[in-house]
């Protein structure tokens, strides 16, 4: 008789773990507590759905921020390039665009999503929509008011973030009964609420071609140039994400954030544009001019930040002020307050402890039979399509090891 496989959690490991075990010809259970498989996975990248990214095995290691080593197996036996061969011969269209991020071509994460549902259903997975309870040590999955032996279990039921789709941390609850550490857990790419309060009134305001750049006690531990915006509270966006992977919240109060608003140029070259604009509109008035420079919505803030005056004519302005315009547009600074929650962030960090898990096959080094899967183990990474990665990559170690 077919080995019994049971995996927890319909996300993307969970669904990659269930088709490849089902593909060994496993008798394969997926126990999914939404209606729906992959409800996360549909809101990820905006609704695109960032699937991978396009790269080597060592650049995938490198975007990982904590516990990269542990991943060498995972993406070794199922690299990026094999995600994207298994999405293309499941006729899912794929692009790479920016930042070597991919996307199906359509734009649309229910595309993914489904060649996901239709490999689990090709290879006749069963699928019970209901909340698992527990999990004991001889592989029982509780569920309902029902419980069933398997041989191995595959916990996959993600983290903390988004608790509106279901990830609402019950696989930590499996794992501790089963004796397994979990390690703190934190939003992981997540907004940064700010202190200024100034960053209100530029909320909506998305920035490119940005340099943001983080110092904790006066060095530098984050620099990246691209896109980030402004919200009611603080800042978001690709490279605040970013940053929120590198950043500890008790290094907060040695922190700050420096916005380059002009990176391509130095200041004595900005200086002289300004000096050009200026010329230029000598009898218009500062904030009309500053419009050719900066975006609408970010001049009245950005004006209160260099002390100058935006009703004041361009022909009056001193020496002295015009090199605050410059200073500013170079280097706004921001001090970080806290996080947003689990509810904003894209991933948790923290989960189930490395040491307890087999790198090479994704089972518990404490329990035989248990394997783990996807964001509940203590590894994640920047934006960019690796945390989806990690996810297929684990999965089909679990999956093929169960």
């Amino acid at each position: 008789m077919a080995k019994k496989i049971a995996v927890i959690g319909g996300g993307g490991a969970g669904m990659m773990a269930a088709y490849v075990a089902a593909k060994e010809g496993k008798q394969v259970t997926l126990f999914e507590k939404n209606n729906m498989l992959g409800r996360k996975l549909l809101i990820t990248g905006k609704g695109r759905c960032n699937v991978t990214n396009n790269c080597d095995v060592e650049e995938l290691i490198r975007n990982v921020t904590h516990n990269a080593k542990f991943l060498y197996s995972a993406f070794s036996e199922f690299s990026s390039k094999d995600t994207i061969d298994f999405f293309e011969k499941a006729g899912v269209a794929l692009k790479t665009e920016r930042g070597r991020r991919v996307f199906p071509e359509s734009d649309r994460s229910v595309d993914i999503v489904n060649a996901l549902r239709k490999a689990v259903k090709d290879y006749k997975v069963k699928v019970i929509n209901e909340s698992v309870s527990g999990v004991t040590n001889e592989c029982v999955v509780q569920f309902g008011n029902k419980s069933e032996k398997f041989d191995s279990v595959i916990i996959a039921t993600g983290g903390k973030s988004y608790p509106l789709t279901g990830s609402t941390g019950d696989g930590y609850k499996f794992a501790l009964n089963l004796g397994h550490s979990v390690t703190e857990l934190r939003p992981a790419l997540a907004p940064i609420e700010t202190q200024e309060k100034w960053v209100k009134n530029a909320a909506g305001l998305s920035l490119k071609n940005t340099d943001l750049i983080c110092l904790v006690n006066g060095k530098k531990i984050f620099y990246e140039r691209g896109e980030m915006l402004f919200t009611h509270r603080g800042i978001s966006g690709p490279m605040v994400l970013s940053l929120s992977s590198v950043l500890k919240e008790n290094d907060f109060e040695n922190a700050e954030i420096i916005i380059d608003l002009k990176p391509a140029l130095d200041e004595q070259t900005l200086d002289k544009r300004i000096l050009r604009e200026f010329e230029f509109d000598k009898n218009k008035i500062v904030k009309n001019v500053i419009r050719k420079l900066l975006p609408q919505s970010v001049i009245e803030p950005f004006l209160v930040l260099a002390n100058v005056n935006g009703e004041k004519k361009v022909n009056s302005v001193t020496s002295e002020e015009r090199l605050r315009i410059v200073k500013t547009m170079k280097k706004i600074k921001l001090t970080p307050k806290a996080y947003g929650g689990f509810d904003e962030a894209i991933i948790t960090a923290g989960g189930i402890s490395v040491k307890e898990i087999n790198p090479k096959t994704m089972e518990s080094k404490l329990v035989k039979g248990i394997y783990f899967a996807g964001e509940i183990i203590d590894v994640d990474a920047y934006t960019g399509g690796y945390n989806l990665q990690i996810a297929f990559s684990t999965g089909y170690l679990a999956g093929k090891n169960a």
